[in-house]
């Protein structure tokens, strides 16, 4: 199975056909989605101006497409690098649990879904690098009411996802499910208390 680098690779590459060069930018994405795949390549096709569907795109367009993806790829991957020596010297020390938060670590590990979108046309319309470099700030750092990304604290508690982990804080202002490291845990009980107070005005 190819990596990310060698699809990255064929992208750029002007010997490959074009259709290749499109189905490799496709399956980079199944080696790194912040939004999963589908809202990703939502994202990129809409920022660098070729159709979900394009069977013919400008190859400088998909071009552009891999640079950003990379870019935010190479935030997402220093980040991991950085956690991963954390948790060398946390265990050093004696602290073999690892912390709640680790939880939500391990399931995104490599950078898939670490900013799923649920619907794969609601997104963040900041590059993926800008988005990447506010989540690792936010992850580093004191966990807060506000969504990292956009700044609202418009966050809604969804108890049906589409995909894993089914349920979670969703920004509302940008569609991303929140990572449970960055919220606090009243930000947490805010968000599920309006999903409780929107289902009573629903049933009502």
């Amino acid at each position: 199975m190819a990596g990310f680098r060698s699809l990255a690779r064929q992208v750029r590459d002007p010997r490959c056909d074009l259709a290749l060069r499109r189905y490799s930018l496709r399956k980079c994405l199944e080696r790194f989605a912040p939004y999963g795949h589908r809202a990703t390549w939502d994202h990129l096709c809409a920022r660098h101006g070729f159709g979900p569907e394009d069977r013919s795109p400008d190859p400088a367009r998909l071009v552009a497409a891999l640079d950003e993806l990379e870019r935010a790829r190479d935030i997402w991957l220093a980040y991991e690098e950085e956690f991963a020596d954390r948790r060398k010297r946390e265990k050093h020390d004696g602290l073999r649990r690892p912390p709640s938060g680790d939880e939500w670590h391990r399931n995104v590990w490599g950078g898939n879904g670490v900013a799923r979108c649920d619907s794969p046309r609601e997104h963040p319309s900041a590059p993926l690098d800008e988005v990447m470099r506010r989540l690792v700030t936010a992850l580093a750092g004191a966990p807060g009411a506000h969504c990292p990304v956009c700044g609202t604290s418009a966050i809604v508690w969804r108890q049906v996802l589409k995909n894993a982990p089914w349920a979670g804080p969703v920004c509302t202002g940008c569609g991303i499910l929140l990572p449970r490291p960055v919220l606090t845990d009243d930000a947490v009980a805010a968000a599920q208390q309006a999903a409780r107070h929107t289902v009573l005005a629903s049933v009502a």
